[in-house]
């Protein structure tokens, strides 16, 4: 096996065991998040405060969700660029 094949097969674990994980904990959190802010957002017709807090995070929960999948899209244009299989799903 010469270096690059193992350097490959490193990144492929790497990315399996930690990254993808941590990509979809993450991304799973968000949404339910925005989710939850949407049900108070629903819920609180009548208080005017609760209303604007979920307004506020519904608006930072769509910027952060954004991000998220960018930053996905971004990691597998660099690694599409150096030829480096990034499989994430």
């Amino acid at each position: 096996m010469n270096n690059t094949s193992a350097l490959s097969a490193f990144i492929d674990r790497l990315v399996d065991l930690i990254i993808q994980p941590i990509i979809v904990l993450v991304v799973t959190a968000g949404v339910a998040l925005f989710i939850w802010n949407v049900v108070v957002l629903i819920a609180n017709p009548g208080d005017a405060k609760k209303r604007a807090d979920a307004t506020r995070y519904l608006l930072w929960g769509v910027v952060g969700i954004f991000i998220m999948v960018a930053a996905i899209g971004i990691l597998q244009l660099v690694a599409g660029s150096f030829s480096i299989p990034v499989p994430l799903r």
